[in-house]
């Protein structure tokens, strides 16, 4: 399952979706909003995305976790967009495999990926103004909006 959502996250949602008999190891990665960057007070985030490229490119991410890593059983990954409180999960996923250290691996090769090529933008709302962080620090075009189908 690799999908776009607004509706909130759950690690527990997450665990079942991945849970199979053969698996003998279970990760599951929540990203949560902190309460600063670099110093400033974050009182919220807002994320936008290109949904049907975003889930495009998380089901890549998946694809490739199978072929890296052979003693993979389920992946799961899901991206929240919309306004996010500090506290709550902006990312998921989950991999289960017959052995611990592939799980382990996995999950951690699927969120670096995430952070690195999803076409998913947040802005860092501070207590003191706002700023745009996109993928690989670019910002969305100008006048672009979630339900563009650029």
């Amino acid at each position: 399952m690799y999908r776009i959502v607004e509706e909130p996250l759950s690690a527990d949602a997450v665990a079942a979706a991945v849970t199979v008999p053969e698996a003998g190891g279970i990760t599951v990665f929540l990203g949560v909003v902190r309460n600063q960057t670099a110093g400033r007070r974050v009182v919220a985030l807002e994320y936008e995305a290109h949904v049907p490229m975003a889930e495009a490119k998380l089901k890549e991410i998946g694809e490739a976790v199978y072929r890296r890593w052979p003693g993979v059983r389920q992946v799961v990954i899901l991206h929240r967009i919309g306004r996010l409180l500090v506290g709550e999960a902006s990312v998921a996923i989950g991999v289960s495999a017959a052995h611990r250290q592939e799980a382990f691996e996995a999950c951690q090769y699927a969120i670096d990926t995430v952070k690195q090529t999803v076409p998913i933008w947040k802005r860092e709302l501070f207590e003191d103004g706002s700023a745009w962080v996109g993928l690989q620090g670019e910002s969305p075009p100008p006048g672009w909006s979630a339900g563009d189908e650029r």
